[in-house]
């Protein structure tokens, strides 16, 4: 989910006193917790420096302001994976290191881990971008149909999560538009949905600010939500949900991999296994920052936690869901351009 990792607001880390080694790890927002990083700390008596990004190109911009060797572990996009791979920057990594008999199937996708038969990242959460809102100020049985989300009905009730690919994704498949066959011709349509959800919706944020204004009541509705955006908070709130609608969802994935010009590639590798581990993918899957499906379905989650996720529901989620459709250039500017037309709008 590109869009859920913080804009770049965590410096490094400063050195844990007493320990032998550190390694430096380029993360989204939920690897940052504590929590998480604290018992791999302990067994390896490592520090593990942490700077979050936002959105695969401003990785790839620090990289580009990085030193080879400056970082050691990246966690990315799935669907970014062969980018990055066909750049060098991933290490190769050995199937038999990581769990993937029960890593959940729809997730093990060669085509995106793998490049030239070669693992070079292993995917590590998944969640959805749906709709979420408050069920004591809309009605559920709405949420179930994405035209709600410019629906006048809900004139001044919903946020928008600023991040155009799941947005314009999902109006596509309310207009009967899969991710994978979206093409130009679809656009006209896009847009014209897209101009009028903006003409009914509140706000447009990233995620803090659009969760906060679910919390708050600043909104009712955040399209593009999901569970990322209130699993962690429906025990404080518990009229704080999300669905996936009708015509589906779109599905992201994110995925942890070993940079090629590390020089601490062990540990690094062992960092990878400690994400994948039932303990780790348990603590990633709950981190402070967002709440989302584990990859390793044998994460040591608690019931109440299971049932936050939607756990028992995930076959009929990954059904009815696609992957981010990362478009061409040609393409890719194109739908930018209709996004900055709805931004300014």
């Amino acid at each position: 989910m590109a869009g859920t990792a913080g804009v770049a607001a965590a410096a490094m880390l400063p050195p844990l006193a007493g320990a032998e080694e550190e390694l430096n790890a380029l993360i989204w927002c939920d690897h940052a917790d504590t929590k998480l990083l604290a018992p791999f700390e302990k067994a390896f008596n490592v520090r593990v420096n942490v700077k979050e990004y936002e959105g695969t190109g401003a990785a790839l911009a620090l990289l580009d302001q990085s030193r080879p060797g400056d970082w050691d572990v990246f966690v990315v996009d799935s669907v970014d994976v062969p980018r990055v791979a066909k750049q060098g920057l991933l290490a190769e990594l050995n199937d038999a290191d990581f769990p993937w008999d029960t890593i959940f199937l729809a997730l093990r996708q060669p085509e995106l881990h793998y490049q030239n038969g070669k693992l070079h990242a292993v995917p590590e959460k998944f969640g959805y971008n749906t709709v979420s809102y408050n069920a004591d100020k809309v009605d559920p049985a709405d949420m179930r149909h994405i035209a709600s989300m410019w629906d006048p009905k809900y004139s001044g009730r919903i946020a928008v999560y600023d991040y155009y690919i799941p947005v314009m994704e999902l109006i596509g498949l309310g207009l009967g538009i899969k991710p994978a066959t979206l093409t130009a011709s679809d656009l006209p349509a896009i847009r014209e949905k897209l101009l009028a959800m903006k003409k009914v919706a509140a706000l447009v944020g990233d995620v803090p600010t659009v969760q906060n204004a679910l919390v708050t009541g600043a909104a009712d509705i955040i399209v593009a939500g999901g569970e990322y955006a209130v699993a962690g908070l429906q025990a404080e709130n518990p009229a704080l949900d999300w669905v996936l609608p009708d015509e589906g969802g779109i599905r992201w994935g994110q995925a942890i991999g070993v940079f090629a010009a590390s020089t601490k590639k062990a540990l690094a590798t062992e960092f990878v296994k400690y994400i994948l581990s039932p303990e780790g993918q348990a603590l990633l899957a709950t981190s402070e920052c967002y709440w989302a499906m584990p990859a390793n379905s044998a994460a040591a989650l608690s019931p109440e936690e299971k049932k936050a996720l939607r756990w028992d529901e995930q076959p009929a989620f990954i059904a009815n869901s696609y992957n981010y459709f990362i478009p061409d250039e040609k393409l890719d500017t194109a739908m930018l351009d209709i996004w900055t037309e709805f931004l300014q709008a």
